[in-house]
C-alpha cells in the first residue's frame, strides 16, 4: 500500500506584544517560562518537557490530551539563533506513535512602536495524508495569545 501523499503548506502570524524584545526573548528561551505558556495548558497531560536552548538543541515534548487521548511527541531541534532577533527550528509531531507532521518555523523579533513584533512563518509538511494546517494555523495562535499572558503574569 503506498504512503499517503504529502500535504504543504506556508503560513505567517504576526504579533505584537506590549514589552520589549529583551522580555519575549526570554519567554522564547528561558526552559521554566516557555514550559508555562508552551506545554502547560487546560486538558493537556504533560509528560516531558525539557529545552535545550541553543543551535544544535532539542525541545522535546511529550502530552496527550486529557487522561485517555493518545500519546503525543513534539521534538525541535533549533537550527539558527540570532540573539533578540531570530530563531529557527525544525520540528516533527506524531499522535500514537505515527508520524503526524514536519515543520521548518522561525521566529522574528523586531522592535516597533509600543512593543515588540513577532513574525512567525511555518513550512508544513503533513505526511499522514491529512490536511491539519488550519488547525495548526488556529493552535499556533492560541500559542502566542498563551505567551502573552505569560508576558503580562510573569513580569
Amino acid at each position: 500500500m503506498p504512503s499517503p501523499a504529502v500535504i504543504h503548506h506556508t503560513f505567517t502570524i504576526d504579533r505584537t506584544y506590549p514589552t520589549t524584545r529583551t522580555r519575549v526573548w526570554a519567554a522564547l528561551s528561558n526552559e521554566a517560562k516557555k514550559r508555562r505558556w508552551f506545554a502547560e495548558s487546560t486538558g493537556f497531560v504533560i509528560h516531558e518537557y525539557s529545552l535545550d536552548f541553543r543551535v544544535g538543541g532539542f525541545e522535546r515534548t511529550r502530552f496527550r490530551y486529557g487522561a485517555d487521548g493518545p500519546p503525543m511527541t513534539n521534538d525541535c531541534i533549533h537550527l539558527d539563533i540570532a540573539e533578540q532577533e531570530r530563531l529557527v527550528f525544525a520540528y516533527a509531531m506524531t499522535i500514537g506513535g505515527a508520524p503526524l507532521s514536519s515543520s521548518l518555523g522561525t521566529m522574528e523579533l523586531t522592535d516597533v512602536e509600543g512593543g515588540t513584533l513577532l513574525r512567525y512563518t511555518e513550512q508544513t509538511a503533513y505526511t499522514n495524508g491529512q490536511d491539519g494546517s488550519e488547525g495548526r494555523r488556529e493552535g499556533t495562535i492560541g500559542l502566542f495569545e498563551r505567551l502573552a499572558t505569560e508576558l503580562a503574569e510573569h513580569a
